[in-house]
């Protein structure tokens, strides 16, 4: 009986933990012209950024790149 009950918590930590619901490409659209709308971005920097978006990558800005180690004396 114990054994069927964590069976049946585990599979519904499981479920719980997944999306029901993926985002169809209309919803992504409408979310990616809000964050330029919000932004203000306008021209080359909202088709970026919503290029960027749509491919799901990271829009914000670009950070510089970490400083290499110095070698060791």
């Amino acid at each position: 009986m114990f054994r069927n009950a964590w069976i049946l918590a585990v599979a519904a930590a499981v479920l719980f933990a997944t999306p029901v619901f993926a985002l169809s490409a209309s919803e992504k659209m409408k979310t990616c012209k809000f964050g330029a709308d919000d932004q203000k971005l306008t021209g080359k920097a909202r088709a970026d950024f919503m290029k960027k978006c749509m491919a799901n990558e990271d829009a914000g800005p670009k950070s510089a790149k970490p400083a290499a180690p110095e070698p060791a004396q």
